[in-house]
């Protein structure tokens, strides 16, 4: 099953389940309406205005659950759609503003922008638990710097692929923060589509598609 069959399938599946619970309550009310019709009393009819109101309600549910069900299938259009535009976002490039990076095969990647000219610069690396990992100096002076990340603790033991965070100190000379934007790259290797979004898998780093940055690539 292709991913908008199945979508539809399981969106539209809510519905028909409604309207199979009405069909059956239905049926019920008809066939106790029936019986009470054929054994009123035929000095004390029954008032019809209240099984009228009933089956107006009746009507109204129906006509609720056909617009449920319209409103399900539009649903289930849109995320088709969304899971489709995710799978395109294959073999193409990730960009992440939040610090975090994919360590594959014990290598990562960031860049780190000074503002202005900083008198102390320190690189902490932390795991997907915020435990630090990893601390060292980095560059003072304005601009653009790339820290590629070997993959080792401070201990100089080799950390296991995941997703790892740079957080960048930075003071200036009268001892105020200076504050850097951070970025990092990867390649989308995976799209997973089993949850309530789309996400995008580098190396073993799962990124949902709402987080996404920027998305670059044939």
């Amino acid at each position: 099953m292709d991913v908008t069959s199945a979508t539809s399938a399981a969106s539209t599946g809510q519905a028909a389940s409604a309207q199979k619970t009405l069909s059956s309550n239905f049926d019920t009310f008809l066939t106790l309406l029936t019986t009470q019709l054929q054994n009123q009393d035929p000095l004390q009819p029954m008032d019809s205005n209240q099984f009228t109101q009933q089956l107006v309600q009746f009507s109204q549910v129906e006509q609720q659950i056909n617009s449920n069900k319209n409103l399900e299938s539009l649903i289930a259009l849109t995320k088709s759609q969304t899971a489709t535009n995710a799978v395109s976002y294959l073999g193409k490039t990730l960009t992440l503003t939040d610090g975090t990076a994919a360590v594959i095969g014990g290598q990562a990647q960031w860049t780190y922008t000074v503002p202005n000219t900083a008198a102390t610069t320190k690189l902490v690396i932390t795991d997907s638990q915020g435990h630090p990992v990893y601390a060292t100096t980095g560059a003072t002076d304005r601009g653009s710097h790339v820290f590629a990340w070997d993959g080792k603790n401070s201990m100089g033991t080799q950390v296991p692929d995941g997703t790892y965070k740079l957080t960048v100190v930075e003071t200036a000379a009268d001892g105020t923060a200076i504050n850097s934007s951070i970025t990092s790259q990867g390649t989308i290797g995976e799209v997973d589509l089993a949850g309530n979004e789309p996400t995008l898998i580098i190396g073993t780093m799962r990124v949902p598609l709402s987080e996404a940055t920027r998305i670059s690539g044939q």
